[in-house]
Formats: structure tokens, C-alpha cells, sequence
């Protein structure tokens, strides 16, 4: 079973950057994608990153192109998410906090489900 942990998160303000990393241990063969979901309260999980591990081809929803990038240590199975133009969410004014999860499945970054691996999430908290 492919086992991941999370490390990062904290309180930015917005417009700051954030780095994530999520390291992967059990990792049986090399097609393995390894992304991240968000989650702010009250709010449905959404992918917002994810990359393949053997030829380090991304993904990203519209809503973070040109903001986030992620990358891949393939000696170490290490994934990090680097996150730029932080934002907080309209709706709850001046703060927003949201759960990342770091995620696994096999073969592919562009399908929602079989998510079968799940990390111990990571808090990050934007506020003005």
C-alpha cells in the first residue's frame, strides 16, 4: 500500500507563497500520479494539483494555472506543491483556511476518482 506524508502548510497572508511536500513510500511501479485536494469549510474537495511520477507531466484547474507548480524527486518519491498568489475565499471576507490533502492513484492526474491514497492533510490558512 502506497503510504504518503505531508509536511507544510501555516498562515500566509494573501498573495504570499507556500510550499507543500508529500513523500511516498510504497511505490510498487513508476505510473503512479501523486497530487493534492483542497478542502475549505463547507466546501466539496477539489484537485488542485497533481503530477506523474515517471514522466513528471502536471495538472492544474484552470483556477490555479500560472499560480501553483508542483515537482517531482523521483530519488526520494518526493512530490512538492509550490503555491504562489494565495487567496483568500470571497466568502468568508478576509480569511480563508483549507485542509490540502496529499493524494495518490495509479496511471492517471485527470480522472476524480480511485484516489486510493490519502495523506494526513496539511492546514493553510490565508489571511488579510
Amino acid at each position: 500500500q502506497v503510504q504518503l506524508v505531508e509536511s507544510g502548510g501555516g498562515l500566509v497572508h494573501p498573495g504570499d507563497s507556500l510550499r507543500l511536500s508529500c513523500a511516498a513510500s510504497g511505490l510498487t511501479f513508476n505510473e503512479y500520479a501523486i497530487g493534492w485536494f483542497r478542502q475549505a469549510p463547507g466546501k466539496q474537495r477539489e484537485k488542485v494539483s497533481c503530477v506523474k511520477m515517471n514522466d513528471g507531466s502536471t495538472y492544474f484547474p484552470d483556477s490555479v494555472k500560472g499560480r501553483f507548480s508542483i515537482s517531482r524527486d523521483t530519488t526520494t518519491n518526493t512530490v512538492y506543491l509550490q503555491m504562489k498568489g494565495l487567496k483568500t475565499d470571497a466568502s468568508a471576507g478576509d480569511s480563508c483556511a483549507e485542509d490540502r490533502y496529499c493524494t495518490g492513484r495509479a496511471y492517471y492526474c485527470d480522472l476524480a476518482g480511485n484516489w486510493d491514497s490519502w495523506g494526513g492533510g496539511n492546514r493553510v490558512a490565508v489571511s488579510s
